[in-house]
């Protein structure tokens, strides 16, 4: 079959399925793209040809505004399915390309698949050095593309087309491995891309990638179930593993039999219902003092589907038992090894049912069991407390997390990524479906919000996807919004306007910095700190084609979410919060080193209080 290489790929990548428990599904949904003198002539014009002369659409192509949001749209919809299933993105040379390293970078922390096209420079070389080109007097094989090797877990770049079948067939291999997927980079030269050659049809046959479940060693499984028989204050963290696996199911029959309580990391809330007689909310640095005063005393943590960031184990602070053991289910045996932990390197639906059965007669003591309820029950009223209208002024941050999970049914969806944000929704939204809450916490990346709400909404049409973005964040990236009108992809985007950036303004306080360069404010002889800038984001959100509502007091805002709600249109709420409103504390530490030596009275004293809390960081070895 004689097809250019840019053919090839478009044809190669919409026969391409995944499968899991018997069901199948594409796993290229289509591709998304800017096109430039990179790709135009190769990837831009096979997706034209697909649909124009072959009468097909089996990877639509869609239009994005930003080459790093159309990254992270690809993410949030390869989440929202469970990494089952995502998008292509395709740029052209030069900055179009570079501008998905930081799409790529999230993707790969957060372990979602995503295939990135990037144009590159001529493979023959002679037109060089041609537009956009980084001239490298080392070798004439470097391009700006080198940059996506340390944020790729697979990359490759075809100078030829017999390349081709082979890095397509790995690209495809990475992708669908739960342990092993993330960003995968794919280098294109603008002129191989135009080029033709015969191909073997068996190249374009369907092929179906199989997603296994890995099965728990037995000699690991009995350790882990000898560790957990023997506990007394055994806790479970969840992370999103528990969620891609499918196996909230599992965790909740498992939790519920054996009253182990669950706690929960960002990517795994939502493995049990908010008010499930089990659950103990969030975990670590912003999680609830529920779940972090039964961490410090747990004697075995087992953990589903979690990595430990910084966050989870409050910077090595949390899990303060001088005896605490951990047993560690993961696929990627490099996170099953943490906190030198007993490994069970397996799919976590096939490790709890294997727990499940080792642990037929155990169950935790009635004491602990009540313990964990009253301590939640505690936090409970810690949130009905935040959430409920306050005296007045400008409303907290708690007050609108509050309005829009009223204004939420059970199975709609709250993204957020960046800021101050992410930590309140942690440890105040009541989440009650294992898929309504998508917060990318894993890169903490400023910009992701409207973008991956996109993904988010494209993956589950049938629900209602509300986007909580802070100024900061908004300005950082909106263009996404123009894409999901010209699309019809509708959102409710809740702007939460504090003039700055309230989270690193919280975060520079507290290492004696003053709020430094934190605000949006005009410049004066004495810094960043004259009259707030004159910005109105709810009239940029409408020139970029979002109907937009101004909501300022508490009922207002509820009118506004229930017509965004109604609305078959992306619709903006836009509403002014009090950036120093504190919410409830979590009672636990991260780590953010503090300046040794200054002039400054605040620094000093933030250091003296960071030497003292650093002492309870301990070694897990």
């Amino acid at each position: 079959m004689r097809l250019t290489v840019g053919q090839a790929v478009v044809r190669f990548l919409a026969a391409q399925y995944s499968e899991r428990d018997g069901e199948r599904r594409r796993f290229f949904a289509g591709c998304f793209g800017i096109f430039g003198h990179g790709n135009v002539a190769g990837l831009g014009q096979a997706l034209l040809e697909q649909t124009l002369v072959e009468g097909a659409d089996d990877l639509p192509y869609y239009m994005a505004r930003n080459e790093q949001a159309m990254v992270h749209t690809a993410s949030g919809y390869a989440r929202m399915n469970d990494r089952l299933s995502t998008f292509a993105c395709t740029t052209s040379i030069g900055p179009g390309a570079t501008n998905m390293v930081t799409g790529a970078a999230l993707a790969t922390v957060n372990r979602l698949p995503v295939l990135l096209l990037p144009g590159d420079i001529f493979a023959s070389r002679t037109a060089n050095p041609v537009l956009q080109e980084l001239e490298d007097a080392r070798s004439y094989d470097v391009s700006v593309n080198d940059c996506f090797k340390p944020v790729s877990k697979y990359w490759d770049r075809i100078n030829r087309p017999e390349q081709l079948p082979s890095a397509l067939l790995a690209a495809m291999r990475v992708l669908t491995d739960p342990a092993e997927t993330g960003a995968v980079t794919l280098a294109l030269p603008q002129d191989v891309q135009a080029e033709a050659y015969d191909w073997p049809d068996e190249l374009f046959d369907r092929r179906v990638w199989r997603i296994g479940r890995p099965v728990p060693e037995p000699s690991a499984l009995d350790e882990a179930s000898a560790l957990l028989n023997a506990a007394e204050r055994p806790l479970i963290v969840a992370g999103g593993g528990a969620i891609y696996s499918g196996a909230t199911g599992d965790l909740r029959a498992f939790a519920e039999r054996t009253g182990i309580p669950v706690a929960e990391t960002q990517a795994g809330k939502g493995t049990l219902p908010w008010d499930h007689e089990c659950s103990v909310g969030a975990i670590g640095a912003t999680g609830t003092t529920a779940a972090n005063a039964l961490a410090r005393r747990a004697d075995v943590v087992l953990g589903i589907g979690t990595r430990y960031s910084d966050f989870t184990t409050a910077s090595h602070s949390l899990f303060a038992n001088p005896d605490v053991r951990f047993v560690n289910v993961n696929v990627a045996r490099s996170d099953a090894v943490k906190l030198a932990g007993t490994a069970v390197v397996a799919d976590a639906r096939q490790a709890i049912r294997g727990l499940d059965a080792a642990l037929a007669g155990y169950r935790v003591p009635d004491a602990y069991r009540d313990e964990a309820r009253t301590l939640t029950a505690e936090w409970n009223a810690t949130v009905d407390r935040a959430i409920a209208p306050q005296n007045g002024g400008l409303l907290t941050q708690a007050e609108v997390i509050g309005a829009v999970n009223d204004a939420g049914e059970p199975q709609d969806v709250v993204v957020c990524a960046a800021g101050s944000m992410p930590g309140d929704l942690h440890k105040l939204w009541r989440t009650r479906d294992s898929k309504g809450y998508h917060v990318e916490y894993g890169y903490s990346c400023m910009g992701y919000e409207i973008a991956g709400g996109l993904g988010v909404k494209m993956a589950a049409p049938d629900r209602e996807v509300f986007v909580l973005v802070g100024d900061g964040s908004y300005l950082m990236m909106a263009q996404e919004l123009t894409t999901a009108v010209a699309e019809g992809v509708k959102l409710v985007v809740v702007l939460v306007q504090n003039h700055g950036f309230a989270s690193i303004g919280g975060l520079s306080e507290s290492v004696g910095a003053q709020r430094f360069g934190t605000g949006h404010r005009a410049r004066t002889p004495t810094g960043l700190d004259g009259d707030t800038l004159p910005i109105d984001l709810a009239a940029n959100a409408a020139s970029l084609g979002a109907d937009v509502i101004r909501a300022s007091a508490l009922g207002d805002l509820r009118d506004a979410l229930a017509a965004a709600r109604k609305s078959a249109r992306t619709t903006l709420v836009h509403v002014e919060t009090d950036p120093v409103a504190a919410s409830p504390g979590s009672e636990a530490w991260w780590d953010v080193p503090v300046a040794e030596v200054s002039a400054l009275d605040s620094t000093r004293q933030a250091r003296a209080r960071y030497e003292q809390d650093r002492r309870i960081r301990r070694y897990h070895l």
